[in-house]
């Protein structure tokens, strides 16, 4: 019998596992994937949002702005990679800048931190590639940009360090409750007791509340197409640049990542919940709205096009929540934009509705005396010191050995990302760790190299290892072997 079981392994919650690590439960982590991270929260902008968007008096502003204030310590907590770059919300012509005002009237109350809207010559001075067209534009210092998987790992990586188990491959099919203060929980796998269920599953979010009973909310799948450029398009935005909103969302951006390169995107299309496609006009599109920020951006630089679905919620705010009609329930659903810079107060709100209900039972929470915050994370290879190379290189001749060659990443860090607490177990789990295959080949060279380390780690054949989701496998057999011709040994 587990305490507490949350379903979904996505940013929302990977943040309650750790957060409630925190307190001496038996939690696990129930994941369909066959890896964390394999949802919306590895297909987005990637943004931590300064908290001016969202409509005062949301849920959505009061976690946006609480969230934003919080990313700093815990990413350094984390070993992850963040960058306070800061944000502008462009304006072309006069609409724009009455929008722009009503943008920053709202970040007022909504608290969000150092706003304040300039002309379109201080946007010139401070982000050079800017149409010339801009006329203003609404600047927030306190917002940035962070690598969302290794956030994501790292949540999890340290909620299991702290005791919490995870389970993938662990769709859930079923729910019931048994007794007062027992839910059964059938998966593909196996079938889970607990006496609390957290349900943090994304665009199945609705799905998973229905199981209950619960019909409070609906999820409409909404998917955003993007475009990855290579490193040398990186300098041609400093900030992060959207264009104002609309109906469907806050337009397509332009934005530096933390690694370097540039990414443009996304458009809105209501998809079925899996759709992850992506299409030449959809492409077109962002491409066309992310020249209207900077004109010059060479999209024959693109490196990769990707697509993630988002959990809208018809109601048109998180629904965090604890369900009326199962109690012990609590539903974490519709974390849409700005989810990724909310996850952090998300967990600190699910942890408070945990508490109440536990208050109701008479009971309290005990602390984990031996939870530790801290996640130490190897510093890639290449931004070692001499020093430490050395160090590194006395106690694994792996290091020496470089498998990717766009990025610089050697077998030592890829073992190293296979064999952590929440491993990876697929070639583009790899890739999400520690970047092989995230370079202008797209792993044209190294990927092969990754397979066989994968299965070597693993103990399992190259025909077995996946490149990220159920049945999708790297190789179906030796070339002559699938030709049907006769293997000479």
């Amino acid at each position: 019998m587990f305490d507490v079981a949350i379903i979904g392994a996505g940013i929302a919650g990977s943040a309650v596992a750790r957060q409630l690590s925190r307190y001496d439960l038996k939690i696990v982590v129930l994941e369909k994937g066959v890896e964390v991270c394999q949802g919306t929260t590895k297909a987005n902008s990637a943004i931590v949002h300064g908290g001016f968007d969202a409509k005062e008096g949301t849920l959505k502003a009061k976690l946006n702005v609480l969230g934003c204030k919080m990313y700093p310590s815990i990413c350094k907590e984390l070993s992850v990679e963040y960058k306070n770059n800061g944000s502008l919300v462009l304006a072309f012509n006069e609409n724009d800048m009455k929008h722009i005002h009503e943008l920053y009237e709202r970040g007022l109350k909504n608290g969000a931190k150092d706003i304040e809207i300039i002309n379109g010559e201080k946007v010139k001075e401070i982000e050079p590639n800017i149409n010339d067209d801009v006329v203003g534009a609404l600047w927030c210092k306190s917002s940035g940009i962070v690598c969302p998987f290794n956030l994501n790992i790292a949540l999890m990586e340290n909620a299991i360090t702290n005791g919490v188990k995870l389970r993938l491959e662990s769709e859930v099919l079923d729910i019931k409750k048994i007794e007062d203060n027992c839910f059964e929980i059938k998966t593909k796998k196996e079938i889970i007791k607990s006496k609390y269920i957290i349900n943090a599953a994304g665009v199945y979010s609705d799905k998973i509340n229905y199981l209950i009973g619960g019909n409070e909310f609906y999820i409409i799948p909404r998917k955003g197409e993007y475009k990855v450029l290579d490193k040398s398009e990186g300098y041609k935005a400093s900030h992060t640049l959207f264009t104002c909103p609309t109906e469907k969302g806050k337009g397509v951006l332009v934005t530096k990542t933390v690694h370097g390169n540039l990414l443009v995107g996304p458009n809105a299309k209501v998809v079925e919940k899996d759709d992850i496609t992506t299409s030449k006009s959809g492409l077109k599109e962002i491409m066309d709205g992310g020249r209207k920020s900077i004109p010059n951006i060479d999209f024959s630089k693109t490196i990769t096009s990707f697509a993630g679905v988002r959990a809208t919620p018809n109601t048109g705010d998180f629904m965090i929540f604890k369900s009326k009609v199962a109690k012990g329930f609590i539903n974490v659903a519709g974390i849409e934009s700005p989810g990724l810079a909310s996850a952090p107060a998300i967990a600190l709100y699910v942890e408070d509705l945990l508490k109440q209900i536990i208050h109701e039972d008479n009971k309290k929470l005990e602390l984990n005396k031996s939870f530790n915050p801290i996640r130490l994370k190897n510093k890639a290879f290449m931004e070692m010191s001499i020093e430490e190379q050395k160090e590194i290189l006395s106690k694994d001749e792996r290091y020496k050995t470089i498998i990717c060659r766009c990025e610089n990443i050697t077998e030592g860090e890829i073992v190293d990302a296979i064999n952590r607490p929440c491993g990876a177990k697929t070639v583009d789990g790899v890739k999400r760790r520690v970047r092989p295959g995230m370079g202008r080949c797209q792993g044209g060279f190294c990927g092969p190299k990754v397979v066989e380390i994968l299965a070597r780690e693993l103990n399992i054949t190259p025909q077995e290892v996946l490149k990220d989701y159920e049945n999708s496998k790297m190789l179906v057999g030796k070339a002559k072997e699938v030709r049907g011709e006769t293997v000479e040994i």
